[in-house]
């Protein structure tokens, strides 16, 4: 039986030709990406917040507009509801009101009783409350912890390189987180900490993507000594593209079901993740990989001066 090959032996594809282009369309992506997240913001979840999550389950549809009336009506503060799914599940987040904890239970209770009144059979399954000074600390952690990884990843690979190598990875991470959160400001999708567990997971497949490919082009500049910069990392990216597209591919097809029949709570998760992967795919060919070049790093940039006359494929 012969195998499948989704990436043909002898893959020799000029990635390089088209590396200016990439890095304009990611600057301008990336800079619109952090534009628009200032200008609109991110739809935060009550872990940020803070404030009152309810969970609404009907018996029959009901129309979020009709809802959205009838809670505004009820006196409990402006409501941000969100179908679950379908029609008759919802969420109904509200703003945890001044005062005492008994203030933002009596909002909770106000909602178990005039909502089955007005829809009947309707249930209301679970509340919740998250104070405003606890939100701030999870925001705020949740920023240092991704901040830090960043940083952390870049020094490990500056470590384990050269200082081109993690500048090229922090530069990779950036865009990829910037274009995340580009995504999530476009689309409004609440973001909570599941959320920030996705933007770490993303941080952490990029930088597993990137490593490969620098630990091959690595291996190249002492192996191709004399071979100019370009045609060497197109050639260190075509043996590592089938380990790319395999392992890019196999999470893209867990990740599309679990966006498509996975529990509602995970979907933020998952497309996250999703999105995430495909941008670190497409980051760590034409972000990671350019840099070194518009870094001046060249096959003999890392030689002692006593083995730069070394013939190429011989090792001192």
């Amino acid at each position: 039986m012969k195998l499948l090959k989704l990436v043909p032996d002898h893959t020799n594809i000029d990635f390089m030709r088209w590396r200016n282009v990439a890095v304009v369309v990611s600057t301008i992506a990336t800079i619109a990406s952090l534009v628009f997240t200032a200008y609109r913001g991110l739809n935060l979840g009550i872990d940020f917040v803070g404030g009152q999550l309810v969970r609404v389950e009907f018996a029959q549809p009901v129309h979020i507009e009709d809802l959205r009336a009838r809670v505004d009506r009820m006196g409990v503060g402006e409501a941000s509801i969100q179908a679950l799914g379908n029609d008759k599940v919802y969420q109904v987040r509200l703003a945890k009101p001044d005062g005492p904890e008994s203030a933002a239970n009596l909002v909770v209770t106000k909602l178990r009783a005039q909502l089955p009144a007005a829809y009947p059979g309707a249930r209301v399954a679970s509340g919740e409350s998250v104070s405003g000074k606890v939100s701030e600390e999870l925001a705020s952690g949740s920023a240092m912890a991704i901040g830090l990884a960043m940083i952390g990843i870049a020094i490990y690979i500056w470590l384990r390189f050269e200082w081109q190598f993690g500048l090229g990875a922090l530069l990779t991470l950036a865009h990829d987180v910037a274009m995340t959160l580009g995504f999530f400001a476009v689309t409004q999708l609440q973001v909570d900490l599941n959320v920030v567990a996705a933007f770490l997971t993303i941080v952490g497949y990029s930088l597993n993507d990137t490593v490969v490919i620098y630990d091959r082009i690595r291996e190249n500049l002492r192996k191709y000594r004399k071979m100019a910069i370009l045609p060497l990392i197109n050639l260190s990216l075509n043996e590592t593209l089938a380990r790319t597209v395999v392992t890019s591919l196999t999470v893209l097809i867990a990740l599309g079901i679990l966006m498509l029949i996975g529990p509602q709570v995970i979907f933020g998760l998952s497309i996250a993740i999703f999105l995430g992967v495909l941008i670190g795919t497409y980051s760590s060919i034409y972000i990671s990989a350019p840099v070194l070049v518009w870094l001046g790093v060249q096959p003999d940039s890392f030689l002692k001066s006593d083995d730069k006359d070394v013939p190429e494929g011989q090792t001192a």
